[in-house]
């Protein structure tokens, strides 16, 4: 078999170049997969995933027309790299949606829903029942404005700025480190500013029973916040509901340049 593979070698001298280059194209790939949004999530099963990344890398590598020298330093060295530079591009853009899991994060608490958690099947984990519909409404916003369109833009990109075989990561030309610190710092504030309007409305009402305990000590307003907090924070979110689609949108549009 050795000698087969040997002849076939020198009859296709391309040959080995273009196997080399595919196994290093699979390998960011497969950092890509593991961290981008859409792409991670874990409704998808493994095969169809790793399928995914079989396709895309049979498209990419003729397209980056790799040289017989394409393995120039250590081959596991080129190897990691490429995993973590997918990574690395798959981090950053599920930062921008780790803000939108914030805000229902801080819904979910100031409703009093903390405990009111449901096994999700597919990730066979508990999970909050806001947490869990902003997660996927920030996902479906995110298909819908062309996101998967963007990550595949940007891992494209990443193989001209960083050759397949390279031994060194530069990191201020794949990903803009000002973004980078901006999406980290954004995560809260824009968490905080979906949450906002349940907060305040939350918030009036803590203060409203706070004057009835206060006028009428006989009235138990302690178990009355556990009714009227789910009630009032269901009614602001279905009133604001359009309001926040816009404002999620806008959010993932300021961000979209990053790719």
């Amino acid at each position: 078999m050795d000698w087969l593979f040997n002849d076939l070698m020198k009859m296709f001298p391309m040959l080995n170049a273009y196997l080399a280059a595919g196994i290093f194209v699979f390998a960011r790939l497969i950092g890509f997969v593991r961290l981008a949004p859409v792409f991670n999530r874990r409704e998808i099963p493994t095969i169809v995933k790793l399928s995914l990344v079989l396709l895309l890398t049979f498209i990419m590598t003729p397209l980056l027309k790799p040289d017989v020298h394409v393995i120039q330093e250590s081959f596991l060295l080129s190897i990691l790299l490429n995993i973590v530079v997918g990574a690395l591009i798959g981090y950053t853009a599920q930062l921008i949606l780790l803000a939108v899991d914030a805000g229902a994060d801080m819904i979910n608490m100031q409703m009093g829903l903390s405990s009111a958690m449901v096994l999700d099947p597919t990730t066979s984990a508990q999970v909050s029942l806001v947490g869990k519909i902003f997660s996927l409404l920030g996902v479906l916003i995110f298909i819908q404005l062309g996101g998967v369109y963007w990550l595949i833009r940007a891992l494209v990109r990443s193989f001209e700025i960083f050759p397949i075989a390279a031994t060194s990561i530069p990191l201020n030309q794949i990903v803009n480190l000002d973004y980078i610190v901006k999406l980290s710092s954004n995560v809260l504030f824009m968490g905080l500013q979906i949450a906002s309007p349940v907060l305040l409305a939350t918030l009036g009402q803590d203060i409203i029973l706070g004057v009835i305990s206060k006028t009428a000590p006989q009235v138990n307003v302690f178990q009355l916040s556990f009714l009227f907090k789910p009630v009032v924070g269901a009614a602001i979110l279905i009133w604001i509901m359009p309001m926040l689609v816009n404002v999620i949108t806008d959010y993932f549009l300021s961000f979209a340049n990053i790719f």
